[in-house]
């Protein structure tokens, strides 16, 4: 099967710098996500971020959690490339998942950043009838992710 692919772009009324030293850390990106979701670090991972975990290597299972609370899937989480300030490249394997790769950039633009996310997944076996949702619920979440990060840095 060929993976799904969804892309999104948001400006923020933010320098890129600022940008950056948010969404790379667990509170930024579980503002992001939240109400709906959250995902805690591995143990092995506490107090690291996208920055400064080891490239290339499994880090453990970030758990997501519905509403903050329930577990329902986890992404053995792997940052594959990383631009420092600019992108990150995370290619990861998940409970539902046989794939999945997030890529985000950062650009600067004469309004603020502009942030580009493209996700690109595979479901496993017993989701693959379902992945025209997925995709339509992968974009439905991905917008929700950048109108929080849109509001987190308005004026």
């Amino acid at each position: 099967m060929t993976p799904r692919t969804v892309e999104k772009r948001v400006l923020v009324q933010a320098h890129v710098e600022d940008v950056w030293a948010r969404v790379v850390t667990p509170a930024g990106f579980n503002h992001e996500m939240r109400p709906w979701v959250t995902m805690t670090m591995p143990r092995a991972a506490r107090g690291l971020t996208v920055e400064t975990v080891p490239l290339g290597r499994p880090v453990g299972r970030a758990w997501l959690r519905l509403l903050g609370v329930i577990p329902f899937d986890y992404d053995r989480l792997v940052i594959v490339e990383l631009e420092p300030g600019r992108r990150f490249l995370e290619r990861s394997t998940m409970l539902s998942m046989r794939q999945w790769e997030h890529e985000r950039i950062l650009t600067p633009t004469a309004g603020g950043t502009e942030v580009h996310d493209r996700i690109a997944f595979e479901p496993r076996l017993a989701l693959r009838p379902l992945s025209r949702l997925l995709a339509r619920g992968v974009d439905t979440f991905f917008q929700h992710r950048q109108r929080r990060l849109r509001q987190r840095f308005s004026s």
